[in-house]
């Protein structure tokens, strides 16, 4: 890679040379965009030039880059929930401006920003794009009082939630593992707390989420169905700042504020919860047990100069559950855990104001542990289970922006994956043994990449690119081109048609037997023996302005997945009461591989202006899967194929003081796996789905995959928010939220129970259904100092 790597430094020299050199005719205005008050980069700020009738919009770090020929213009700055800016200039000379935006202290009933057109959908190129700003994860009423950006990104059509109270998310018919979830650069690998009933970002700490369902940019790769790309605020660099929040389960603090006024800041972000605490006074004197969850975020940010900026920043989440037992003969220890940390520098520099740099050094690790001491007369039997996955990335990105018509995007990106899907350490202190066995994958992932958002008229846009991926394990090789293109064609003001096509790759894998997300899946890498799973997504759609108040977006999608792999039926992931099965057989030899179909149409509705804002969205689906050795190989619905999902969410600003808020969800039932049971005679011998035979005297159970569908789920939740105005700028606010307000008994799981009547010496079977989550209220305290 380093002739790449000095091919790239070579471009990237001309291209900055070539503004000076090829452009003499038009000059450059280039710049960042603040937030006033905490010196805060913006992202996606719209930058609009309504004499031209178009502009631009500020990247991840703020800035911006617009090419005119001389003259006089007046620009528009403006960004949701923020002031605008209005500027006028004389461009004769290439300039530098920075620009601050005050935040609004009020809400208006109705706001007209001649600028907001162009952040619209139907003046952007890209589709099936999805953008949250902290204010709007933060507005939705939560499970428990915890704001979740994951929960917030479940009511949007085409991405749905697992089961009841799950944070795991699935869009466009896939599975967990195709999301590519990125904080600040950086991959996490799994982002549940409390077996997935939370996510491990807090709102908190994030300043912007972005998410791509489809027409995948050729900067994004490594998943099959989604990107979800958040960044972290920076942190206050004008002045010390703190937030403390206290809920039902858990309480944060976060602190942020310059450590070198105007040039450098830091930002720190705590959170833990105390279920293990309050359970304390309950538990018995020989029966201890418990569980919590932490979450880290730190991050620090320094300004050289100018053109060059370095950012530092690090995650570390860690939830832990624990069991103890202990009696006068025997003792029982137990513990799980899993985790994630990540790591991320970056350095942004400006090559001039048409070219724009950012280089990153990254880490992530997500590892997964069981440990179990037993004693019982005298012997000790230990478990000693661990597994997880650790990159080490580099990542050099460039934009280009030679004049209005293109945005130009070119990249390297290589990473490390070391993967430990098995780790096993066993103690039998009766045989005197002490066995280990440990699994190790190596194997490098890169990408080179290039794109251009090219406007070629007034009404048509295309975004069209490349990405060229490879993928090293041993002396294996797989390289794959990776084709994207969407294309936008404005029918009238206010009103557009898109169409987009994506290939994508995946090279790393999840391993899951429930489907939803727990902590003992494992990531695996693709090998001489698994080929890396592959997508081809098209996708069309049409989007339109109603007034100033109103959008409405509509799509329909069809995608194919090769090579998406699976457990073969009976097997699983650790096999504890069978240690040599263990110890002989691999995480390969265990899985099988084959094809995933997903379709369907999604609809949303948005009122974005005013004191009652809010969206209406619906997605009409299917997702089916074929395994040649599940199954028969037969086509069967995935677990979480769902013809219907219905969001409506709302927010209505009473005053200043005092708003409401609310979401009521309505999807179609998943998938289960249940036995079909059949009265069979003594010695009769019924085959199986997996070409098996089960022969249980008179009772038969023969499985057909995902064979029931579970009940419609639906609920509604309410919240309500109270903020004083405190002394020195200080604001309180309560909010006091009600989970699934009128109580519906969603279900969890199904399972079969049988009862034995006595009076009539028979016994019958019955499907009965679990649910865990009914009427739920909580309130949180927080405030910001």
């Amino acid at each position: 890679m380093s002739s790449i790597l000095r091919g790239i430094i070579t471009i990237c020299m001309m291209l900055a040379i070539s503004s000076h050199l090829f452009a003499q005719d038009k000059f450059t205005l280039s710049g960042y965009v603040k937030e006033k008050g905490s010196g805060e980069l913006l992202p996606g700020v719209s930058v609009y030039i309504p004499s031209l009738k178009t502009g631009t919009s500020t990247n991840t770090y703020g800035f911006f880059s617009v090419t005119l020929k001389p003259g006089h213009y007046k620009l528009v700055i403006s960004y949701i929930g923020y002031e605008n800016i209005t500027d006028s200039l004389d461009l004769s000379v290439n300039t530098e401006r920075q620009y601050f935006m005050q935040e609004e202290t009020k809400q208006l009933e109705e706001v007209v920003i001649s600028s907001d057109k162009y952040h619209s959908d139907t003046e952007q190129t890209p589709m099936s794009v999805v953008r949250l700003t902290a204010n709007d994860i933060k507005r939705t009423p939560a499970l428990l009082g915890e704001s979740d950006v994951l929960k917030t990104l479940q009511l949007l059509p085409g991405i749905q939630g697992g089961t009841e109270g799950s944070s795991g998310i699935y869009v466009r018919g896939g599975s967990p593992d195709q999301n590519l979830l990125i904080l600040d650069e950086a991959t996490v690998y799994n982002a549940s707390h409390l077996f997935g009933f939370f996510s491990v970002f807090d709102g908190n700490a994030l300043k912007s989420v972005e998410t791509f369902k489809g027409g995948f940019p050729a900067r994004f790769g490594g998943r099959l169905s989604s990107v979800i790309k958040m960044d972290m605020k920076d942190g206050n660099k004008e002045k010390v700042e703190g937030n403390f929040k206290i809920g039902l389960i858990s309480s944060s603090l976060q602190l942020e504020g310059p450590i070198k006024k105007e040039k450098t800041s830091f930002l720190f972000n705590a959170r833990r919860t105390y279920l293990d605490i309050l359970s304390k006074p309950f538990q018995q004197d020989d029966i201890k047990g418990g569980y919590h969850f932490t979450d880290l975020n730190f991050k620090i940010n320094h300004e050289i100069n100018s053109a060059n900026k370095l950012y530092l920043s690090t995650y570390y989440g860690r939830d832990k559950f624990y069991a103890r037992e202990k009696d006068d003969d025997s003792s029982f220890k137990s513990s799980l855990g899993w985790g994630n940390v990540t790591t991320t520098l970056r350095w942004n520099h400006q090559f001039s104001g048409k070219l724009f740099a950012n280089t990153s050094l990254i880490f992530s690790s997500y590892d997964f542990n069981i440990r179990n001491n037993e004693k019982y007369d005298g012997e000790t039997y230990k478990l000693n289970y661990s597994s997880g996955i650790k990159d080490y990335g580099q990542k050099m990105e460039f934009e280009y922006f030679p004049n209005l018509s293109h945005e130009i995007r070119f990249g390297l990106v290589n990473t490390f994956h070391s993967f430990k899907p098995k780790a096993l350490v066993t103690l039998d202190t009766e045989i005197e043994e002490d066995s280990e066995e440990v699994d190790k994958y190596n194997s490098v992932e890169s990408a080179l990449y290039v794109e251009d958002d090219w406007k070629l008229n007034d009404k048509l846009s295309v975004l069209a690119g490349v990405r060229l991926s490879l993928f090293n394990y041993k002396s294996l090789s797989y390289f794959r081109p990776e084709p994207r293109i969407t294309a936008s064609y404005k029918l009238s003001s206010g009103m557009a048609i898109k169409a987009s096509y994506a290939q994508m790759n995946q090279y790393v894998h999840l391993l899951s037997n429930s489907g939803i997300g727990l902590p003992t899946d494992l990531w695996v890498s693709s090998t001489d023996k698994v080929a890396p799973q592959r997508s081809e997504q098209w996708a069309m759609g049409w989007a339109k302005n109603i007034g100033r108040k109103y959008s409405l977006n509509v799509e329909g999608y069809y995608k194919t997945m090769h090579d998406i792999i699976s457990y073969k039926e009976g097997a699983s992931f650790l096999i504890l009461d069978d240690y040599e099965s263990s110890r002989n057989i691999t995480w390969e030899d265990n899985i099988t591989s084959g094809k995933g179909w997903a379709y369907g149409a999604e609809l949303l509705l948005k009122k974005n202006k005013g004191r009652f804002t809010g969206w209406l969205g619906y997605t009409l689906s299917w997702s089916q899967r074929q395994f040649d050795e599940i199954n028969l190989g037969r086509k069967f619905n995935s677990k979480y194929d769902r013809r219907h999902d219905i969001s409506l969410v709302g927010r209505y600003d009473l005053s200043e003081k005092i708003a409401l808020s609310g979401t009521w969800v309505f999807n179609s039932g998943i998938n289960y796996t249940l036995p079909e049971y059949r009265t069979l005679s003594v010695d009769s011998d019924f085959p199986i789905s997996n070409g098996g035979y089960y022969n249980m005297g008179d009772s038969e159970y023969i499985t057909e995959i995902n064979n029931f569908r579970g009940e419609n789920y639906h609920r509604a939740d309410l919240g309500i928010e109270f903020k004083k105005m405190k002394p020195k700028g200080k604001i309180r606010t309560w909010t006091i939220s009600v989970y699934n307000v009128y109580n519906h008994r969603n279900p969890f799981l199904y399972y079969f129970d049988n009862e034995y009547d006595t009076n009539t010496d028979t016994e019958t079977t019955s499907l009965k259904k679990v649910s865990i989550f009914a009427i739920i209220p909580s309130f949180t305290y927080s405030l910001k100092f």
